[in-house]
């Protein structure tokens, strides 16, 4: 199988390469392109490495560093975003693992999925603001569609026990982050560093951030609507602190079947790589002997109301989930660059959703244009 890797050089893309390393002489998978941020002397490592075809980065100065890095190599260096659409539709592989932080993923994986390639999907921004043309897009090409983030790949694993038709509602799986329990009052004056030790994930910047705002487990109710075909009414949050649970789902007659692992995104990505066969992992196995115990609760909506927000836009539709991401992406960076306090992520994702008018049924490019407008808006504030 050829693979490209939108986002090789995040956390996702890292590990999924650490995997492409462990299935050597087991299964047969090659990369044939890559693209990254400004880590170029990572990006130009893992070119050696693992001699893919192309590779692009989206900043063109970036790029001319690295074309001059490589250029020892056959790896043909493409920059900006016609780059990025060009190894994700055009450089020849059977999947693309979209892994590209944020919004900048949608246009990317969209030409990819019309361009004939199935999907190991990490970039949950894709679905979260163009779930309709993005499903629409999958079925009227035919593609498959792998769900990457761990709690969805729990419950494509889960549902494999019933029918659709009997599925009763599914239960997301949260951390609750580094702040689990936490009173507004008391995080008034949070910090990034602190927001960034997350308990147990290892995991990039900005999902740290929307980890510790529950933002991301909002993102992700709005991801399995879409993926799995159901309201969002009928995915419940669920708070399990080990993460060993990463979801479950609930059949008709009250069966409830989980997935379980340890916590690494290793599982998930050699899941999609190689499904539908089951291939030995190196990843650690549960010891459930030391396992203390497996708690759960209630994620608390009102002081992180960033789930509550994500709800709500998924409940309207059309643009408005556009417009909660859009805002969440500026939000978080002002927060990381130390200009706002951390609740005040949630105060500029509840203005912008109500700012903006929504749009119902969207085509992709009233979606591109509600997400240019939203981010012009927060920067002038």
């Amino acid at each position: 199988m050829k693979v490209s890797i939108l986002g090789s050089t995040g956390s996702i893309g890292t590990q999924a390469l650490e995997v492409v390393r462990d299935l050597r002489g087991i299964y047969d998978i090659e990369v044939t392109a890559v693209s990254g941020n400004s880590n170029i002397e990572l990006l130009e490592q893992q070119i050696r490495e693992f001699k893919p075809h192309f590779a692009a980065v989206s900043d063109e100065a970036a790029a001319a560093r690295l074309k001059t890095a490589v250029s020892d190599t056959d790896c043909r260096v493409l920059s900006g975003c016609e780059g990025l659409c060009y190894i994700a539709a055009e450089a020849g592989e059977d999947m693309l693992l979209s892994s590209i932080v944020g919004f900048a993923g949608l246009v990317p994986t969209m030409k990819a999925i019309e361009a004939g390639v199935d999907i190991a999907l990490a970039n949950k921004e894709t679905l979260v603001t163009a779930g309709p043309l993005f499903m629409n897009a999958v079925e009227k090409h035919g593609v498959s569609l792998l769900p990457v983030d761990s709690e969805h790949c729990a419950i494509f694993q889960s549902l494999k026990a019933g029918s659709r038709g009997e599925l009763r509602k599914i239960l997301l799986t949260a951390s609750g982050g580094p702040f689990f329990g936490k009173s507004r009052n008391e995080l008034k004056n949070v910090r990034r560093e602190q927001a960034l030790k997350h308990p147990n994930w290892s995991m990039g910047a900005k999902i740290t951030i929307d980890s510790a705002t529950l933002m991301n487990k909002g993102l992700e109710v709005l991801e399995a609507s879409h993926l799995f075909g159901v309201d969002i009414d009928d995915i419940e949050v669920v708070v399990q602190r080990e993460s060993i649970i990463h979801s479950m789902v609930e059949f008709a007659d009250r069966s409830v079947i989980a997935q379980m692992s340890i916590p690494s995104m290793k599982h998930p990505i050699q899941y999609a790589f190689t499904y539908p066969r089951r291939l030995e992992s190196k990843d650690e196995s549960v010891d459930f002997a030391k396992l203390a115990s497996l708690t759960f609760a209630k994620p608390d909506e009102e002081t992180f109301r960033c789930l509550a927000l994500a709800k709500a836009a998924g409940r309207s539709g059309g643009i408005m989930p556009a417009v909660m991401n859009a805002a969440n992406e500026v939000a978080v960076a002002d927060f990381l660059a130390d200009k706002i306090g951390f609740l005040d992520i949630a105060d500029m994702v509840e203005e912008a959703m109500g700012r903006f008018n929504n749009i119902e049924n969207p085509s992709m490019e009233d979606i591109i244009s509600a997400d240019a407008e939203v981010r012009e808006y927060m920067h002038k504030k």
